[in-house]
């Protein structure tokens, strides 16, 4: 959904030559008559909008249906920050190459097809770790508990939930205000710091790597625990 005829246009022949099937919508009430009538899988949704704007659609679409990718000017940080703390699944700089949209288009359905698993038992393992998403409790492979603070435990969990894929910075800080913790960019940093540190005592691997100019990734398999 996008105001500017160009861009859809543009667009929406790129994810068609590519095999989507796109449709357009050039207002929040556009795309209302097209969900009305046809399911879709994702919607692009630009936060710049006449009438209701993007953020009061993520809003209102967020978990009720198709996945959300945002489109924004790169100036608009705060926006991006609060369209993913409404439940947006990826962002996506303006002006956008064709390219990056049909990547990241492709990421977030990727995800929505693994959204259940590896993270959809109570309990995962990875390398010998074990992580008790309900009770808030991570065990090394020999089995001594690790102390981790709420603001710990919200992040690592968001990591193992995307392993082997990268989390953006804006995407951890979101999901880490979501969970209620108050943190910032500088504070974030820091405790993804005391984290690797608190994996690395017990395992020589780096399970979280750091893509520069990115975010993080996790780097291990994860599993239910059967």
């Amino acid at each position: 959904m996008d105001d500017d005829a160009g861009i859809r246009d543009v667009l929406g022949d790129y994810l068609s030559q590519h095999g989507f099937i796109a449709y357009q919508a050039g207002s929040a009430s556009e795309m209302d008559e097209v969900l009305a009538s046809t399911p879709v899988d994702l919607i692009v949704l630009d936060m710049m909008m006449p009438g209701e704007d993007g953020l009061s659609v993520c809003r209102r679409m967020s978990g009720k249906g198709a996945p959300i990718l945002m489109l924004s000017a790169m100036s608009e940080e705060t926006d991006r920050i609060v369209g993913l703390e409404l439940g947006a699944a990826d962002y996506i700089g303006k002006p956008c190459n064709p390219r990056e949209l049909l990547a990241r288009v492709r990421a977030v359905l990727r995800r929505q097809d693994t959204v259940q698993s590896p993270m959809s038992g109570t309990v995962v393992t990875f390398l010998g770790w074990r992580l008790d998403r309900v009770r808030r409790e991570i065990t090394t492979p020999s089995g001594q508990e690790v102390s981790l603070s709420r603001s710990e435990f919200v992040m690592l969990e968001m990591l193992v939930e995307n392993a082997g894929r990268i989390v953006r910075r804006e995407q951890l800080l979101a999901h880490a205000r979501a969970a209620g913790r108050d943190v910032n960019e500088r504070a974030m940093d820091v405790q993804i710091s005391r984290l690797r540190r608190k994996l690395n005592e017990e395992d020589s691997k780096e399970l979280i790597v750091t893509v520069r100019g990115e975010g993080y990734l996790f780097d291990a398999v994860v599993e239910n625990e059967h």
